[in-house]
């Protein structure tokens, strides 16, 4: 099997090193504590950042904020003929970053599972996991392993992903986040409506803030989206208002 190393064993590198570790020979870095042991207890391989870039393929699944510096520190070290791999939830700035930093001699792509811990618990199948090439042609590989493990795949580019994200990611985190902070009771008589609601803040609610504010502000497209549906909550509010008066 080839090679992979995975920089960054939080909640969704964890999930990744289970779901890659049949199919690839997986060594993990990570500088949180426990970590080591977090990779013993999952059955992998434990090393340093410049082990992990001396793989075959390396997977970068640390928040969008730190990924600059990590793609910094692996560049030295990363082999002729490697593939590098973000997971990162917004596209066009890690795709710029790897472009600028990582040296020519690699692949590059970009991906987005649409999915964690939380949505993975009943398995992949169905899944929305999205690629977009950067550098070389092994998109198409990439794209043809996520269709293996059963996930819907779309290719395209970084732009149109983060221009579609602002609406299905941004928007959605901002009202579940919303909900999830306003601590919406689980009524007795709920709707249907009302349940799925309390289930994007089920699915939601376990995702960090640290996350949160990547989707919101580093997606380029992601604030209008935000500030439109401000506008219009406060416009009907300020309807309802004027019909009382």
């Amino acid at each position: 099997m080839k090679s992979l190393g995975l920089v960054g064993f939080g909640q969704f590198g964890q999930l990744a090193a289970r779901t890659l570790k049949p199919h690839f020979d997986v060594l993990v870095t990570d500088l949180a504590p426990g970590a080591e042991a977090a990779a013993r207890e999952a059955g992998v391989a434990f090393g340093s950042l410049e082990d992990a870039a001396r793989q075959d393929v390396v997977v970068v699944a640390v928040p969008v904020a730190a990924m600059r510096a990590v793609f910094t520190a692996l560049a030295p070290h990363l082999q002729p003929g490697a593939l590098v791999v973000d997971v990162g939830s917004v596209k066009m700035l890690p795709a710029q970053w790897m472009s600028e930093i990582l040296p020519a001699h690699v692949d590059l792509v970009a991906t987005h599972p649409l999915f964690g811990p939380q949505s993975a618990k009943a398995g992949l199948e169905g899944l929305r996991f999205v690629v977009c090439p950067i550098r070389g042609e092994r998109h198409e590989r990439v794209a043809a392993f996520g269709r293996s493990l059963g996930l819907t795949v779309t290719v395209t580019s970084a732009e149109e992903h983060d221009r579609e994200m602002a609406y299905v990611q941004a928007l959605t985190h901002l009202i579940g986040r919303s909900l999830v902070n306003l601590g919406i009771p689980d009524e007795q008589l709920k709707t249907v409506s009302y349940q799925h609601l309390l289930e994007l803040c089920s699915l939601i609610g376990a995702d960090t803030f640290e996350l949160f504010t990547a989707i919101q502000t580093q997606n380029p497209f992601a604030a209008e989206v935000a500030g439109a549906f401000v506008d219009q909550a406060r416009s009907l509010l300020d309807q309802v208002a004027a019909k009382r008066s």
